[in-house]
């Protein structure tokens, strides 16, 4: 039998510190002018033992929660690696959500100190007197500080005062909680999720695998998801692990700033949403920067549009990959990485799934009845997911139970699987859209209206019909003059003419959540109060047989 040794956050550590120390390095962009900060991974792990040994001092004991509110950086990767290993709990604080929001969540989390980037003070500053459990604030830059009363003390001037060194605790229970994060659902407050050291691990393990994204000590990784979004997506544990470098963006998220630190860098893997590489395809189209150093982007957290994926692939040569997951899936669930001997639009119709299930992640499909549905690529209902990094339950929350069925999580989204475990998602179960008696998949809609070059956002809403119950509405977001005739003749031949649209509202911009997603929960008060305005009747193409809506 082997030697039952824990799965715990500090082997992360220990590779890092010990034969990454003189390989890697984490990269900080400090201005938009493009000036950095570089520092090695040995000083890295002399940084974090010394913020470890901080918080020791400050009273910081194995269950405790240390918060973070911060950008990407050096710092919070010191972070990410000084509060779980010494047994406390990694909690990183939504820079989006609304102060309620936010004081909810520290509240409930109950944490104890917050470690702050100076520039995000204002941001929390009126809520200091409603966060009762917040002893320390710990701020990063030289920003005043005032606001946030007593109490606050300085990063680096903690950092220099520390010995060097720490005695790190033994984790005796790789299970134990090592970081926190809270879902930014769109109903009741935010549902915390605990990530043990076991679960965090193996998940870092995964994206480094073959057939994920293939992390190795060569990458040179740019996390542009937030570092606050459900544990940057594994990336930063990743790093630490194979020895690849972090390129950290800081609070630069703009097109132009990434696009520069990308071919400044030579960054080979870069992680974000759909939205942030439409913006950086519109900037790289016409700068025409060097992006060949980059051999994956991974791209989750919403459904990615073939024609995003295609024309980075055309034009610029760089393989953008889509893969599934949330905050509950630690996030990876699976990766669209097509079969070898897929060709032409098998290949693509692989790419536009939400990939194959990853390895230690079990799938089933469960429709509207209760019963399991079969892998045949046809047949959907609700996916639920289960497996090693895969949450249980949410933290102290009694609606567990509406979430979670006999250890499977119900995710929300509707779709099916092919029998080689490809998931295809066709809607969230509340986005869902009935025309008829027959269901329309918003996000095939989306995708395809995404491919109009007049196009930059889409996002599909039911709206309520009295012939047909619902119709889908096409929030467009344009980037030329098109007309919302010519978008439903574009759909034409795509997809089934009773899902086209007869009615298209234009919108400056489709709200997004506080993780970029679209939130179509807004969408659909927008419409229930009349503050749509531009809405074109459109012209749909002629009435299929009976048996259709239309």
């Amino acid at each position: 039998m082997q030697h039952d040794a824990p799965l715990d956050l500090q082997h992360a550590f220990r590779r890092l510190a010990g034969m990454h120390a003189d390989a890697g390095e984490v990269v900080t962009l400090r201005s938009a002018d493009g000036s950095v900060d570089r520092v090695g991974y040995r000083e890295i792990a002399e940084r974090t033992a010394r913020l470890a040994s901080a918080l020791d001092g400050l009273g910081i004991v194995q269950g405790d929660r240390v918060a973070t509110f911060m950008w990407n950086s050096h710092e919070h990767t010191e972070a990410y690696l000084a509060i779980p290993c010494m047994g406390a709990v990694l909690h990183t604080l939504n820079l989006r959500l609304f102060a309620e929001q936010l004081v909810y969540i520290v509240n409930h989390a109950e944490d104890r100190v917050v470690i702050i980037d100076d520039t995000l003070i204002p941001l929390v500053a009126p809520l200091v007197d409603q966060l009762p459990t917040v002893e320390h604030w710990i701020v990063v830059g030289e920003g005043d500080a005032s606001a946030l009363g007593d109490g606050v003390l300085r990063y680096e001037e903690l950092l220099a005062e520390q010995p060097g060194g720490f005695s790190w605790p033994r984790i005796e229970d790789d299970r134990q909680a090592a970081a926190l994060c809270y879902t930014s659902g769109t109903t009741g407050n935010p549902k915390g999720v605990l990530y043990s050291h076991r679960s965090t691990l193996l998940h870092s393990l995964a994206i480094l695998t073959a057939d994920s994204f293939g992390i190795c000590k060569s990458d040179r990784i740019l996390p542009v998801v937030p570092m606050f979004h459900a544990n940057a997506w594994g990336l930063v544990y990743g790093a630490a692990l194979s020895g690849a470098s972090l390129i950290m963006p800081g609070p630069f998220m703009q097109a132009g700033p990434l696009t520069t630190l990308m071919e400044r860098e030579r960054c080979t893997v870069a992680g974000a949403v759909p939205t942030i590489w439409m913006d950086v395809l519109r900037y790289a189209d016409e700068h025409k920067p060097d992006l060949s150093a980059l051999r994956v982007v991974p791209c989750g957290g919403a459904a990615v549009p073939r024609s995003l994926m295609q024309e980075f692939e055309e034009r610029h040569g760089v393989t953008v990959c889509q893969a599934w997951g949330m905050t509950e899936t630690s996030p990876l669930a699976s990766v669209a990485i097509p079969p070898a001997d897929a060709v032409g639009e098998e290949h693509w119709r692989y790419r536009t799934m939400q990939g194959q299930i990853a390895p230690l992640v079990e799938v089933r499909i469960v429709a509207d009845d209760g019963t399991e549905q079969p892998w045949d690529g046809v047949s959907s209902g609700e996916i639920q997911v289960r497996g090693q990094w895969i949450a249980s339950a949410y933290y102290r929350d009694d609606t567990s139970a509406d979430k979670f069925d006999d250890g499977w999580l119900r995710t929300g989204d509707v779709g099916a699987i092919t029998s080689d475990g490809f998931i295809a998602i066709t809607d969230r179960s509340k986005d869902v859209i009935k025309s008829g008696g027959e269901w329309v998949s918003s996000v095939d809609l989306e995708n395809a209206l995404m491919g109009h070059p007049g196009v930059r956002e889409a996002a599909v809403i039911a709206k309520p019909d009295e012939r047909f119950t619902e119709r889908p509405l096409a929030c467009i977001v344009r980037d030329s003059d098109v007309s919302a005739q010519e978008l439903v003749d574009f759909l034409e031949g795509q997809v089934a003419r009773w899902w086209i649209p007869d009615e298209v509202a234009f919108v400056d911009e489709v709200p997004k959540t506080s993780v970029g997603k679209f939130d179509k929960k807004e969408l659909r008060r927008r419409l229930a109060e009349d503050e749509l305005d531009d809405r074109h009747a459109v012209a749909r193409p002629a009435a299929k047989p009976e048996s259709s809506p239309a």
